[in-house]
């Protein structure tokens, strides 16, 4: 009998779909309020998940959702830095 690992899932703040954990990005704020993107997701503080796409990124950058579950001012820099990811991203699925 084979054992299965427990894939464990997160859910997207923009869209709230439930996806594993490897196929989002966080975002946290640190106690001092200070919000940063958390690629290895092990940052102390409070996070947010985020699907990695162009559309999710955009549509929490317009309704703020980000700064809502933070409850953190967010940077127009982090949107930028996560929409480059996401390119980054979906040129690597692109080549395999």
């Amino acid at each position: 009998m084979t054992v299965r690992k427990k894939i464990p899932l997160r859910k997207c703040v923009a869209t709230g779909e439930m996806k594993p954990k490897k196929e989002l990005i966080r975002i946290v704020r640190s106690k001092e309020g200070i919000v940063s993107i958390d690629p290895t997701g092990k940052k102390a503080g409070r996070g947010a998940y985020l699907t990695l796409n162009k559309d999710c990124i955009l549509l929490a950058k317009k309704k703020n959702i980000l700064a809502h579950h933070l409850k953190a001012e967010v940077d127009e820099s982090i949107y930028d830095e996560l929409l480059r990811l996401a390119e980054k991203e979906k040129k690597t699925e692109n080549e395999q």
